[in-house]
């Protein structure tokens, strides 16, 4: 059984790696998005052959983990993300999970192919604080059809907790 200091190590190695690698923030060309599959293009940012996305430094989280159907972004949150009662904003939760269901989708779409999110649904289960640590926001797919692009997520701190679950649907559709 690993512990939470095991986990938070092995959180905090993996983003450093990722940090090391991440190009500065920018915005893909169509022809990048066009050059291969959506698991190549999100390859290639994480790579930092192409621009690391802006979204992710103002709102401090990084991809960390991707294979085709699931995608792990990690953030901390902080101060900075804080709403007037003294916790994060809710908005924090809904922009992590948006981006690790619609990676999520994006992973699995041909060459050619594109997406939107065209509904996002986010349960917030508990506060996330400055003293939470760490999180990371899993997206998985549930089903990918030729319009339409369904996944799920979660955000858990380094103890497995849940701090929101989130459902999208997203509209698939190919690239002008």
């Amino acid at each position: 059984m690993t512990t939470k200091e095991e986990t938070l190590a092995l959180w905090r190695k993996q983003e450093e790696a990722v940090r090391a690698k991440l190009a500065p923030p920018g915005v893909a060309t169509m022809a990048d998005l066009k050059a291969g599959s959506g698991m190549d293009f999100l390859q290639k940012i994480w790579d930092g052959l192409l621009p690391s996305v802006p979204i992710g430094q103002t709102m401090d989280f990084i991809p960390v983990e991707g294979e085709p159907g699931r995608i792990v972004f990690q953030g901390t949150p902080d101060k900075r993300h804080y709403n007037p009662l003294g916790s994060v904003h809710g908005g924090y939760f809904c922009t992590l999970l948006d981006s690790a269901v619609g990676c999520a989708v994006h992973s699995v779409l041909p060459q050619g192919m594109g997406y939107t999110t065209l509904e996002l649904k986010v349960n917030l289960v508990r506060a996330l604080t400055e003293k939470t640590g760490p999180v990371r926001a899993e997206g998985r797919v549930v089903q990918v059809g030729k319009q339409v692009g369904i996944a799920e997520g979660r955000i858990i701190d380094a103890e497995g907790r849940l701090y929101a679950h989130a459902t999208t649907t997203c509209l698939v559709f190919p690239l002008p």
